[in-house]
């Protein structure tokens, strides 16, 4: 049975088996027994289950065991930005009407949230019910691992595996350099894997797709990442439009503008996202702990409980950027995204904002006092 949307501009058209149950014709999209059991008391007040594929202006594109059909979201619009819907939600669904509604939507177990580059720091979320975030690294351009590390933070905190896909390997014909710019990525990325991909010449996609055949993936990465391009690899069709990037920079214009779920054919579902020009923390501590995990560790040994591993004696953090078996560019990373995330997460903690405020009053007293014990000694 063919599902296509009743809108016009979906982009997506997918094959499942026929059936008479709606289990059967979602399990291709990620329904298992426990959204099942989730959605028993909808399933009681007459509603059906469906996926969202895509979400635009105050209506989603859902899959059910009908086809996909275009619903409106004005029951699930609340104030809070992190709670409306959003592709990769399972939502209960009207089964007639003019407009169909969604009447509310599952519980998620993932969800992949950044914050928003507005002054007023509020969280988007991207993704819902995630189980691989893939971050679409180019070789097209110098590596920037920090912001390597910054998507490894997110994903970690959002409950997925993250996955560093190194697109456009092509470009580095040197199988030796290449092996050096995926060795420089598995230091930003413990516990990682990072797999090198040309989707064009068909390198390592049938890796990758064997990673992504089990659960939900979404797709992430800047404009110019080849992200449509490996969507279209892992499609084993052209589903997404393709720009060319420019010479000079490896930048392209966004190709994908909304956040569209496609059914993959080894299994699995995808989720592309648009190219993001900003990649804020949001309450992602535990993810910057996972990402520097081996900081972590270490600060374990220090001698005090509390160290800042900034001059602080028996400091086996600081020990090991002196025997050089941890980079300093690491640490730096490690404090810049600590410090960023706390800034957010001060921004609507009032507690938080009171303990800031309070040790750095007591930092600065302290400076004070060692300061006037210093200008004390020179004056005896």
């Amino acid at each position: 049975m063919s599902l296509a949307s009743s809108s016009s501009s979906s982009p997506f058209t997918s094959s499942v088996p026929s059936s008479s149950s709606h289990a059967h014709v979602l399990s291709a999209y990620g329904w298992d027994g426990g959204w099942e059991a989730e959605f028993a008391a909808y399933a009681d007040q007459g509603l059906v289950p469906g996926r969202v594929v895509r979400v635009d202006r105050g209506q989603c594109d859902v899959v059910t065991a009908d086809g996909v059909v275009r619903a409106d979201t004005a029951f699930v619009t609340p104030h809070d930005p992190l709670r409306v819907i959003c592709t990769g939600d399972w939502a209960a669904v009207e089964t007639v009407g003019t407009p169909r509604y969604v009447r509310a939507y599952l519980p998620r177990r993932t969800a992949f949230v950044r914050s928003t580059s507005s002054t007023r720091s509020e969280g988007q979320i991207l993704a819902a019910n995630v189980d691989h975030a893939i971050i679409a690294v180019p070789l097209a351009v110098e590596l920037d691992l920090g912001r390597i590390e910054r998507f490894l933070a997110l994903a970690w905190e959002s409950g997925a595996q993250p996955l560093v896909v190194l697109t456009k390997a092509d470009l580095v014909p040197d199988p030796v350099g290449l092996s050096y710019l995926v060795q420089d990525v598995e230091t930003a990325a413990p516990g990682v894997q990072v797999l090198p991909v040309s989707a064009t010449g068909g390198e390592g996609v049938d890796v990758l797709a064997a990673v992504v055949s089990g659960g939900t993936s979404v797709l992430l990465g800047t404009s110019g990442a080849g992200k449509s391009t490996l969507a279209n690899a892992l499609l084993g069709e052209e589903v997404m439009a393709v720009q060319a990037t420019r010479d000079v920079d490896g930048k392209g214009r966004h190709t994908t503008t909304t956040r569209n779920l496609l059914v993959l054919p080894g299994g699995g579902v995808l989720i592309d996202t648009p190219g993001l020009r900003g990649v804020g923390l949001w309450d992602a501590e535990a993810g910057v702990g996972q990402v520097f995990s081996e900081i972590e560790a270490l600060a374990e040994d220090c001698r005090f409980h509390d160290c800042a591993h900034l001059a602080e004696p028996g400091c086996a953090v600081l020990a090991a950027i002196e025997d050089g078996s941890l980079p300093q560019r690491r640490l730096d990373s490690y404090r810049k995204l600590l410090r960023e995330n706390q800034r957010i997460v001060a921004k609507t903690d009032a507690r938080l904002r009171s303990e800031i405020l309070k040790d750095w009053k007591r930092k600065s007293a302290a400076g004070r006092a060692a300061l006037e014990a210093k200008r004390g000694g020179r004056n005896r």
